[in-house]
């Protein structure tokens, strides 16, 4: 132990010099690699640094670079999308995964600015850094549209077939367990010191023995079929109209009904279909499409290929028009009949700055910056969380792509879904995003206690059940279909009823506590 301290204060001697380094190790225990403990040992460095900072500006500034390192690391996958596009060089994807890990690294920021004052009293200085960190993940999760990608309670998520510490979410959301981890972080600092010290590890051993625990919850049997398709496009095909042939043959190919006539949902990923499938556009724009004159030829099309008794839900694009003029584009899932009719559609409410829009486009165009995906049309954003009822195929809820990060704003809580559909578009994600998207979904069931569908283009495509467990899957790259039944709904969890109530309340409590800590000390 005395060997640990003298690594420890040597360690601490440099905070600044150090402190990207050690966020870029906390952001090891995400997904792919999920070293789990290389994260509460960096947020234990990080509270004592918080503790040991001479002053509120060296707080901040400490907490500001260990997030720098962090969020570089956990995001780099962001870089790859600049590879798929030719509007602005590769190297420039460096560029912006440093800019946005350079703004919401002020969130981490403000928790260690925010816990500085308690640093006197160890117990105070983790209870408010746990809170303060609550409340700051929330904030990143909406400010300026919100980035919530990696929220640090992910780490506490177990593997595919296990939960972690994940269960907690149904009662205080993932913001309430990254404040968890924490004060997990917490314990790691009391252990060495007596009898204090032999409490606090015998704790953290208790706290972390559902890390290792696999396998444990049988399998749920539901009533409605589903055939879920992964084509595997390549991310330089999606937008190539010389392969839109190749790429409808995959999905049809692989959505053939092995029982002819039986009722089940078949599920296309985003980027599935790139016909327009909605009436009263110019004709212009349909005789554009590759192998389809207008939408109801389009639509008949592909009902031909899921066969009777199907309803297929596929991710699509409707244009915006006034008049014979484009206004912007929406993201869509549409619901299709076997008979080719439309059955009900959804638009994708949080749209990817750079990605599907252009921020300040009459400022940045001018300067030769452009959005990734091709093409000068900004997307529009729709509603929010939208339910639609398919009758003996259930209500639908929807997530289109990373729509599905944002804790408590995938449900519709007036009309709750019997599950939700999230079909995506990974290829740009590079290595580290996919694995990363899939986790952040198995929370969202977990917390919702709803069972999630992932169809992705290439990979992960998933069956998450409402306990968070990957109840089948396709690897990245693999062309393939799932078949099973959708597993079955929870009742409605504490948090699918009050939502981000619940976390803010823990982190309420939790700034109590730490100020009647100090409060007490100073009797």
């Amino acid at each position: 132990m005395a060997a640990l301290t003298r690594i420890a204060e040597r360690l601490l001697a440099r905070p600044l010099l150090l402190a990207p380094a050690i966020g870029a190790l906390a952001a090891l225990g995400f997904e792919p690699l999920h070293l789990w403990p290389l994260t509460l040992l960096g947020i234990a460095w990080l509270t004592v640094a918080v503790a040991t900072a001479a002053s509120r500006k060296r707080a901040f500034l400490t907490g500001w670079l260990w997030a720098l390192g962090h969020f570089c690391t956990g995001n780099f996958w962001i870089a790859t999308a600049f590879t798929y596009q030719a509007e602005m060089p590769a190297w420039l994807g460096f560029v912006g995964v440093f800019l946005v890990s350079f703004y919401i690294a002020v969130y981490p920021a403000l928790a260690t600015l925010a816990s500085w004052h308690a640093r006197r009293r160890p117990l105070a200085l983790v209870l408010a850094f746990a809170g303060a960190w609550i409340v700051t993940e929330w904030l990143r999760s909406w400010v300026f549209t919100g980035f919530a990608w990696n929220p640090l309670g992910a780490a506490l998520l177990g593997p595919f077939d296990g939960q972690g510490l994940a269960p907690l979410t149904r009662a205080i959301g993932t913001y309430g367990l990254s404040g968890v981890l924490v004060l997990i972080a917490g314990l790691l600092l009391a252990i060495g010191r007596g009898r204090r010290g032999l409490l606090a590890a015998l704790a953290l051993v208790a706290v972390l023995v559902p890390m290792g625990l696999t396998g444990l919850i049988s399998a749920p049997q539901g009533k409605v079929a589903y055939t879920l398709v992964q084509p595997n496009i390549a991310q330089q095909d999606i937008a190539n109209p010389s392969t839109y042939e190749d790429q409808f043959q995959r999905l049809a190919k692989l959505s053939l009904q092995q029982v002819r006539g039986a009722e089940r949902l078949v599920l296309w990923p985003e980027s599935g279909v790139p016909d327009y499938l909605r009436e009263g556009y110019p004709r212009y724009f349909y005789e554009e499409s590759t192998y389809a004159a207008d939408p109801a030829m389009a639509r008949r099309r592909i009902g031909a290929v899921t066969g009777p008794g199907a309803l297929l839900l596929t991710g699509a694009v409707d244009l915006e028009m006034q008049g014979d003029n484009i206004t912007g584009a929406r993201n869509v899932v549409t619901a299709l009949g076997p008979d080719g009719a439309l059955r009900g559609s959804y638009a994708k409410a949080h749209l990817v700055p750079y990605g599907e829009y252009l921020p300040m486009r009459a400022l940045l165009e001018p300067l030769g910056l452009s959005r990734l995906v091709a093409g000068s049309l900004d997307f529009l954003p729709g509603p929010g969380p939208r339910t639609l009822d398919f009758g003996a195929y259930g209500k639908a809820g929807f997530q289109v792509c990373y729509e599905i990060v944002f804790s408590g704003q995938v449900a519709d809580r007036a009309n709750r879904p019997d599950y939700i559909f999230n079909p995506s578009n990974d290829g740009w994600f590079g290595a580290w995003g996919p694995p990363q998207h899939l986790a952040q979904a198995r929370l969202r069931a977990i917390e919702e206690g709803l069972p999630v569908l992932r169809a992705t283009t290439n990979g992960i495509s998933a069956v998450i059940d409402a306990d968070g467990i990957v109840r089948a899957q396709i690897p990245r790259f693999t062309a393939a279909r799932l078949d099973g039944k959708i597993p079955p709904a929870h009742a409605p969890t504490l948090f699918a009823r009050f939502g981000n109530m619940l976390p803010l309340g823990l982190a309420t409590i939790l700034l109590g506590l730490s100020l009647l800590v100090l409060a007490r000390a100073r009797r």
